[in-house]
């Protein structure tokens, strides 16, 4: 868990955070990863028409079964560069927070959002 400081994180400006594309997206499908070093799902993630179903890797199976994550929606960074883990391709960034126990909880609306749709 990082405990940096406030005051000792370094600041940016509005324009840089525009760059980054944050689109929620509905979990379609949930595989074990096993060949993963740290126990992680391959998901597959419906961001709409204009963007697409991507595919992910998370490390989130301490929190979350697959059959509780399918049809769940999250929020993702659609444009960082695609990443290779092990034998699997990784196209977008899903996002979370770890809690106390430093598992990650999944970053998701709190009500029903259209997939693509950005964060504002």
């Amino acid at each position: 868990m990082d405990k940096t400081p406030l005051n000792k994180i370094p600041e940016t400006d509005f324009e840089t955070f525009l760059k980054v594309d944050i689109r929620t997206g509905t979990i379609l499908e949930v595989e074990e990863f096993p060949q993963a070093r740290k126990p992680a799902y391959k998901l597959k993630i419906d961001f709409g028409p204009d963007i697409g179903v991507k595919k992910s890797s998370a490390q989130i199976t301490t929190l979350y079964t697959p059959a509780e994550l399918v049809g769940k929606q999250v929020a993702a960074v659609v444009n960082f560069p695609k990443r290779q883990i092990g034998p699997f391709m990784s196209e977008v960034l899903t996002l979370g927070f770890n809690n106390a126990a430093g598992q990650v909880t999944l970053f998701s609306p709190d009500s029903d959002v259209p997939n693509g749709s950005k964060l504002i």
